[in-house]
C-alpha cells in the first residue's frame, strides 16, 4: 500500500510542477515579452494549440523549444523548468559585459589563487 501512495505522490508532484512551469511560461510570454500565443509559439517552434496545452500544464516543451525560449527571454533553463531564481545570472551578465573575456578569465584565476591561499593559512 505504501508503494502505491509513493507513486501517487510522485505523480501529483510532477503534475504540480508541470502546471507551475506552464504558468511561468505564460507569465514570460504575456508580461515580459508581450507576445500573443501565435507570435510566441512561432518564435519557439511549436503550434499555438500546443502552447496552450503547455501553459495549461497539460504538455511539456522539448529541449529545442526550451532553448529557443531561453534565448528569447534571457531566463535560464533552471528558471523556466523549475522556477529557480535567475536574477543573479542576469545581474552578473550586466556587470561582466563591461569587461573582455581575457579580463574575466584573469580575474577568475586571481580569485582561485586567493581562495587557495586562504585555505592554506
Amino acid at each position: 500500500m505504501s508503494d502505491i501512495n509513493s507513486v501517487t505522490n510522485k505523480i501529483d508532484l510532477e503534475k504540480s510542477e508541470q502546471i507551475k512551469r506552464g504558468q511561468r511560461i505564460k507569465m514570460i510570454r504575456e508580461h515580459e515579452l508581450c507576445m500573443n500565443k501565435t507570435q510566441f509559439a512561432k518564435a519557439i517552434g511549436v503550434s499555438g494549440q500546443f502552447l496552450g496545452l503547455v501553459e495549461d500544464g497539460k504538455g511539456n516543451l522539448v529541449y529545442k523549444s526550451i532553448k529557443k525560449l531561453r534565448d528569447l527571454s534571457g531566463h535560464s533553463a533552471d528558471f523556466i523548468l523549475y522556477g529557480l531564481d535567475d536574477n543573479i545570472i542576469k545581474e552578473t551578465r550586466k556587470c561582466l559585459n563591461k569587461y573582455s573575456e581575457t579580463q574575466i578569465i584573469e580575474t577568475l584565476e586571481t580569485i582561485k589563487n586567493i581562495t587557495h591561499f586562504i585555505k592554506n593559512l
